[in-house]
């Protein structure tokens, strides 16, 4: 699916997005720059100085979680995993029947939105990802008990107005968001640490981070445009006996590889511990 490409969603005229943090303002952003009127967005914002400035920023209108449910027949929930209870309490009985929620917080199943919501209610899981604020997201989706490919195919053409989506088992959910969820974490360290070196090299640090950012939207870019593996990438760029095979040494002889594939391991666990303290209650 490409990024902000006609986003139609046949039968579907009113978006209320539940939470105006980073990724609930970069979904409403995208929805409008890909040519969805104003007028068929709502959101909801905790704190009132903040709904007025996006309210007038972006030209939707703000309520509360009753009013804008009320009105919509899509419900997106942008909300930190430990804020669900009380949204979901306030969200229930302004549902209107038929209407289809979609989930953005990290590590909640389908069920604990279906066990709070009229019976019936269609529900779609997603795990976005920060990207979204500049319209490069990688969103997972994934549909609940009551949720059809109809639904899913709403959420995928909402979604493909900031970034790339791929539907998912859920019970695939936890892996996405350790891999992806958290992915571009992991880049920023990475290229952290790289412009580190790069002063330690004795460059100064602005010229060090335009080094390695350019580097890093060039080696991205290739990754996608290219159908070659990433080590077949990788190789293309170590010469025997050069420079950059002496680096690689360095990182397995430190344990990069099994480090990050760890990393990932402890992401995809705390994923699941989430999910489970919340459903606990």
């Amino acid at each position: 699916m490409r990024r902000g490409v006609g986003v139609t969603v046949p039968g579907m005229t009113r978006i209320a997005v539940l939470g105006a943090g980073k990724i609930g303002e970069a979904l409403l952003s995208g929805l409008l720059a890909a040519g969805r009127p104003a007028a068929e967005l709502v959101f909801t914002e905790r704190h009132p100085e903040r709904a007025a400035a996006l309210s007038a920023q972006l030209g939707v209108e703000s309520a509360d979680v009753p009013a804008a449910a009320a009105k919509a027949d899509v419900v997106v929930i942008a909300v930190k995993p430990q804020d669900i209870a009380p949204v979901l309490a306030e969200l229930a009985p302004a549902l209107t029947p038929g209407t289809l929620v979609v989930s953005l917080c990290a590590g909640l199943p389908t069920a604990l939105f279906e066990g709070g919501l009229p019976a019936g209610t269609p529900v779609v899981r997603v795990m976005p990802n920060t990207p979204m604020v500049v319209g490069e997201a990688m969103s997972a989706v994934s549909a609940g008990s009551h949720a059809t490919t109809e639904h899913l195919a709403v959420v995928e053409e909402l979604l493909g107005a900031v970034g790339k989506v791929v539907r998912v088992p859920e019970s695939q959910q936890d892996a996405v968001t350790a891999l992806s969820g958290s992915g571009p974490a992991y880049f920023f360290f990475l290229v952290e640490a790289m412009i580190d070196a790069g002063i330690l090299l004795g460059l100064p640090r602005s010229v060090a981070a335009d080094l390695i950012v350019q580097s890093a939207f060039g080696a991205a870019t290739m990754l996608r445009e290219s159908d070659d593996h990433p080590v077949l990438l990788r190789e293309a760029v170590t010469s025997p006996a050069g420079t950059t095979i002496a680096a690689i040494r360095e990182l397995e002889r430190h344990g990069v590889r099994a480090a990050l594939i760890d990393a990932i391991e402890a992401a995809r666990d705390r994923s699941v511990e989430l999910g489970r303290s919340v459903e606990r209650g």
